[in-house]
């Protein structure tokens, strides 16, 4: 989320040398134990995925403040997605390697979750907690890296397809939205 710079720079740090590197916080920033969840989304990342990236388990009332504060909408959505702008910007200069060192990944941005949307989510879909998280994890990864649904033609939609599918998903959120 836009105010938690100190897990921003922990997983930056933690992504030097890696493709993707994913962390699964809570919305103090404190690592919350959900299995697999970051190795599944670093293994069917799209290539083009380099850099951290946060994924944050928060409450239903913390994202509907956040798309208060960013959207201007009064409930909470099931996933938000929020892009590093610096990393984003051509003139952003990256940081130079050092003692034989790589330079650390670019902060991608963070990822945040409503939890209660999740699960209710599950439920209606007849899926685990698990599978819904992965499903918004990775419809926010690619958020992300810059592919929009509302404006892209069907691009977004495609990635997701075929990304949930190597990833073993039934139905992706695009999907589920149009249905």
């Amino acid at each position: 989320m836009p105010d938690r710079a100190i897990a921003r720079r922990r997983t930056a740090r933690a992504s030097a040398g890696k493709r993707l590197a994913v962390s699964i916080v809570d919305d103090r920033g404190r690592r919350v134990a959900v299995p697999g969840l970051a190795a599944w989304l670093r293994r069917i990342a799209p290539a083009r995925a380099r850099g951290a990236v946060s994924v944050a388990l928060v409450t239903d009332r913390r994202v509907r403040e956040l798309n208060r504060r960013y959207r201007r909408l009064d409930y909470a959505t099931d996933v938000l997605s929020f892009p590093n702008a610096a990393d984003r910007s051509s003139s952003s200069p990256r940081p130079a390697p050092t003692a034989g060192r790589p330079a650390p990944r670019p902060f991608l941005g963070d990822i945040v979750i409503a939890r209660g949307v999740a699960k209710r989510q599950a439920r209606e879909a007849r899926h685990s907690e698990q599978t819904e998280l992965r499903v918004l994890a990775l419809h926010g990864l690619l958020h992300l890296l810059g592919y929009d649904h509302e404006t892209d033609e069907g691009r977004m939609r495609r990635v997701e397809r075929r990304l949930r599918r190597k990833g073993g998903l039934p139905e992706g959120l695009i999907e589920r939205a149009t249905a």
